[in-house]
């Protein structure tokens, strides 16, 4: 079993942690789900690729998986990702996603991954991204 991390948008970080209150997500805007996919080691990356910004600048960033939770809940965590990082995913063509998941698969941290499973999945982050418009993505992790 691992650890389970659910992507959506909110309208800021109030209405975030009240969707992801007790670690139970009830998304109004549309959740995008997947085990495994740890937005610290993939986001960065795939951010990097399709903004062409270094991912230490990515990383940088004060909203590159700000904590937003209580650090002291054991088992649930919510952060923020960038609004670069969602402008960059709106934009995107199935092809520049392709593209990333694949050069990711191919780092270190993406070792051993199937692209086109992370491809699929950034696909749908997307798609989460076009329609959540100036909200914010987040990411909701538990164990």
């Amino acid at each position: 079993m691992g650890n389970i991390y659910d992507y959506y948008a909110a309208t800021d970080d109030t209405q975030a942690l009240g969707v992801f209150e007790d670690g139970r997500i009830d998304d109004p805007f549309g959740t995008v789900g997947l085990k495994g996919v740890d937005p610290y080691l993939l986001l960065g990356a795939v951010e990097a690729h399709l903004t062409g910004v270094p991912e230490e600048q990515v990383e940088a960033d004060p909203r590159f998986c700000e904590l937003l939770s209580d650090p002291q809940h054991e088992g649930h965590w919510l952060v923020s990702l960038t609004d670069s990082l969602r402008d960059a995913l709106a934009v995107a063509t199935s092809g520049r996603l392709q593209e990333a998941a694949f050069v990711w698969t191919l780092a270190e941290d993406g070792a051993g991954q199937d692209a086109e499973l992370v491809a699929d999945f950034l696909r749908r982050l997307a798609e989460l991204a076009r329609d959540a418009g100036q909200r914010g993505l987040y990411c909701g992790m538990s164990l």
